[in-house]
């Protein structure tokens, strides 16, 4: 009954949790999301019965930003059409890093059923800004939205901070040789 069988169950060790400062920081981050809703037709509709008493968004830890620049991710729920993916870019470039996007509907998924008649139609928001998360349907339920929120967790808190952070210094460091 030593140290080495505590790693083995790390939460039932007489009072101590043993892990690593990445898991604790990606559960705080994982845990706290900020978004900002770009809604747009009739998901966002939807979208305001998932913020509703009913469904309750806030208990996943997600609390809405008027800014960008505060926010943790972009929640495009909608039909969009080319002028407004020019403000959408312009939204995700402001966003501060690491940044997220969840596509809601099928019209933010793929275009939706005005694509293929519509010029005006983008054919997916993925065209010009990457989606972590897809939530499928037209419009989706509140409860594919919440999915998509848990999925979205799930790969925050999957991520490696700090291998990242030590790559990207190895690759400053190749390019400040060079």
């Amino acid at each position: 009954m030593g140290f080495l069988n505590r790693l083995d169950d790390p939460f039932n060790a007489e009072g101590i949790i043993l892990g690593k400062v990445e898991d604790l920081l990606n559960w705080g981050r994982a845990r706290s999301d900020w978004y900002l809703s770009f809604g747009l037709a009739c998901c966002a509709i939807e979208f305001m019965a998932v913020n509703a008493s009913h469904f309750d968004l806030m208990r996943f830890g997600c609390i809405p930003r008027p800014s960008p620049r505060q926010a943790d991710f972009i929640i495009i729920s909608g039909t969009v059409t080319m002028k407004m993916a020019e403000r959408i870019i312009t939204l995700y470039e402001q966003m501060a890093e690491p940044k997220y996007v969840l596509s809601m509907g099928s019209c933010a998924n793929s275009g939706g059923p005005y694509w293929e008649h519509g010029y005006h139609v983008l054919k997916g928001i993925d065209r010009v800004i990457p989606v972590d998360v897809y939530v499928p349907g037209c419009p989706p339920k509140p409860e594919a939205f919440l999915d998509g929120i848990v999925k979205l967790q799930k790969k925050i808190n999957q991520q490696a901070i700090f291998k990242k952070r030590a790559k990207l210094a190895e690759e400053e460091k190749i390019i400040v040789n060079d």
